[in-house]
C-alpha cells in the first residue's frame, strides 16, 4: 500500500473543496431556487471544487 503524508491543513483544503462541490452538484438538483439562479450558483461551485481540487492532488502526489 502506498502512504502519503498529508498535513492537516492540506487535509482541510481538500474537504473544503470536496464540500463546494457536493454543495453546488446539491444546488443544481434541487428545486428551492428560481432555476437560472440554482444553475448558475451550482456551476460555479462545482467550478470552484474541481478546479481547486486539481493543484491539491497534484501538490500531493507530486511530492512524493
Amino acid at each position: 500500500m502506498k502512504k502519503f503524508e498529508v498535513t492537516v491543513p492540506e487535509i482541510a483544503l481538500v474537504a473544503l473543496t470536496r464540500g463546494m462541490g457536493g454543495v453546488g452538484i446539491g444546488l443544481l438538483v434541487a428545486g428551492t431556487m428560481r432555476a437560472r439562479t440554482r444553475r448558475n450558483a451550482g456551476m460555479a461551485l462545482v467550478a470552484v471544487g474541481v478546479l481547486s481540487t486539481i493543484p491539491l492532488a497534484l501538490k500531493i502526489f507530486v511530492r512524493r
